[in-house]
């Protein structure tokens, strides 16, 4: 049994709430017995006409307070799945298209509520135990107090719960969640063996990055899942996003005679699939939002596994701001390495101002694989650079060598009459690539201009090159693109930084500039 939070038991009620104040029957006040037994035998027929008939509290925007009415893949889906008592389907459509409605309410009511019902057991999985019993509280929810569905098809509900992963209606049809690696060989014993299962977003980024547990999953979702249908066999139904190559749902796909939808956000001729709800207004707004990668993942299901994060188009040089007061304020940040061979890591070091207007201005960068005294070098181009003119916020991540690194620093200050003031970021910094991965929408709505005026400058060609080079797995270099991150993050937490994670490795000299 799942642990049921306080939260999620709120989330309910107030779910339940909705739903019932939704759904009352006073738009069924004044009818006729007539009336309503066409308004059924429409309701059985037409797929469309039986979401928006049931579920209003689902078909309206809340935006413009239009009503929504199903997309076409929607009604072809339903159809489909009507017709093909025995089926194994992948449905690939975008996200935020309701893949899990249809699929996890929808569509199972709409077979329970027929004149021969075809589904008698149902198994929805979900990635985890806690993910799937939220995915079957909200079908509980409908079918118990939905009270437009009850009103013309009777009351539902018996007895179970969706917080502890099943429960049963009037007829005997069962309802279980069961999370990803589960054993659901329990479902066995019952009376009615499963015969709708949907495997509802069984794939996360985070298993997509080791292809031995996605093997695993696979093997458990056509084993001990497929397997717990009986001879006469069933519906199994997967829905999700194509999120990798190195993927549950990519691995199904490969099952002879599966049959796949896959629906992108735009169609082939460049239009929303969904116009009602997706307009082109609200696509191209989320595409600006989540980035050029994330968008073809999620909306276009073209996972971008292979090939650069970043576009040699969103890499803009240009002019920088007139003055050093201009900007709001700068970092120069450094990702330092020891060893000066060419097997080594770069060492990198960038100098970034924020605007006003929120860009990001790569001033200077160099990045090589030099030693520890060239790098400290940089700092006093900068330092010259910048000529007192503004106050630089100097860091540098902190590792092991940080000490050997930092009396570098000192002994080169002293001979020059000038310590240049490090602090070092000794924060638990996220995996490294999702951090440069993550710079990539600045990139793409060209918040971030690289100064024109040093172009040409080695550093600053190879940072360029890192950034194209960027991709998961990839073995080239990236410490140009993770010292820019850094300094990125630096600007952005604006001086709420803590003695957890920025520690003063100069603790004599404080902020002052030598």
């Amino acid at each position: 049994m799942a642990n049921i939070t306080k939260e999620a038991l709120e989330r309910w009620k107030a779910h339940v709430e909705f739903v019932k104040s939704a759904t009352a029957t006073n738009v069924f006040a004044k009818e006729t017995k007539a009336e309503q037994l066409r308004r059924i035998a429409k309701a059985q027929k037409d797929y469309n006409f039986f979401v928006q008939t049931y579920f209003p509290h689902y078909c309206t925007d809340k935006t413009t307070g239009k009503p929504i009415p199903c997309a076409g893949f929607h009604i072809k889906a339903a159809k489909f799945i009507q017709d093909n008592p025995q089926l194994l389907a992948i449905f690939m459509w975008p996200r935020g298209h309701a893949k899990s409605t249809h699929m996890g309410v929808f569509i199972p009511m709409w077979l329970h509520c027929q004149k021969k019902p075809t589904l008698h057991s149902l198994v929805l999985a979900g990635k985890s135990e806690d993910s799937a019993i939220r995915l079957l509280s909200d079908l509980q929810a409908e079918l118990q107090y939905n009270q437009l569905y009850e009103h013309d098809f009777g009351q539902q509900y018996k007895a179970g719960s969706w917080a502890v992963g099943e429960f049963t209606t009037q007829d005997g049809t069962a309802f279980h969640a069961i999370g990803r690696g589960q054993s659901p060989r329990g479902l066995r014993d019952r009376q009615n063996r499963p015969d709708y299962i949907i495997c509802d977003d069984l794939d996360d980024d985070e298993l997509s990055r080791n292809p031995a547990r996605v093997e695993a999953a696979t093997e458990w979702t056509r084993e001990a899942l497929m397997g717990t249908f009986g001879a006469e066999g069933g519906r199994f139904i997967m829905v999700g996003n194509l999120i990798s190559k190195c993927s549950i749902l990519a691995n199904i796909m490969e099952t002879p005679g599966v049959h796949v939808s896959r629906v992108n956000v735009y169609d082939d001729k460049g239009n929303p699939v969904w116009p009602e709800y997706w307009t082109k207004e609200r696509i191209e707004a989320k595409r600006k939002l989540v980035g050029y990668r994330a968008f073809e993942k999620e909306y276009m299901n073209n996972p971008i596994t292979l090939g650069a994060v970043f576009r040699q188009e969103d890499i803009v040089f240009g002019p920088m701001l007139p003055r050093m007061s201009q900007y709001v304020q700068l970092i120069c940040y450094t990702d330092p390495s020891w060893k000066a061979t060419k097997q080594a890591d770069y060492k990198a070091t960038m100098l970034v101002g924020k605007t006003k207007t929120g860009e990001y201005h790569l001033l200077k960068a160099f990045a090589d694989q030099t030693s520890v005294s060239n790098m400290i070098e940089w700092h006093y181009t900068i330092d010259s650079y910048v000529d007192g003119r503004v106050p630089v916020y100097y860091y540098m991540e902190a590792n092991m060598l940080q000490e050997l690194i930092l009396e570098e620093f000192r002994k080169q200050g002293e001979a020059k009459g000038k310590i240049i003031p490090v602090k070092g970021d000794s924060r638990k910094k996220p995996d490294k690539f999702a951090r440069i991965e993550a710079m990539q929408p600045l990139f793409e709505q060209h918040l971030v201009i690289f100064n024109k005026d040093e172009q040409d400058s080695p550093g600053m060609q190879v940072l360029v090159e890192q950034l194209l080079a960027t991709e998961r797995g990839s073995r080239m270099h990236d410490d140009a693109p993770d010292a820019l991150e850094s300094a990125i993050w630096m600007l952005n937490r604006r001086w709420g930084h803590t003695a957890e994670n920025i520690q003063s490795v100069f603790p004599t000299t404080s902020n002052r500039r030598y």
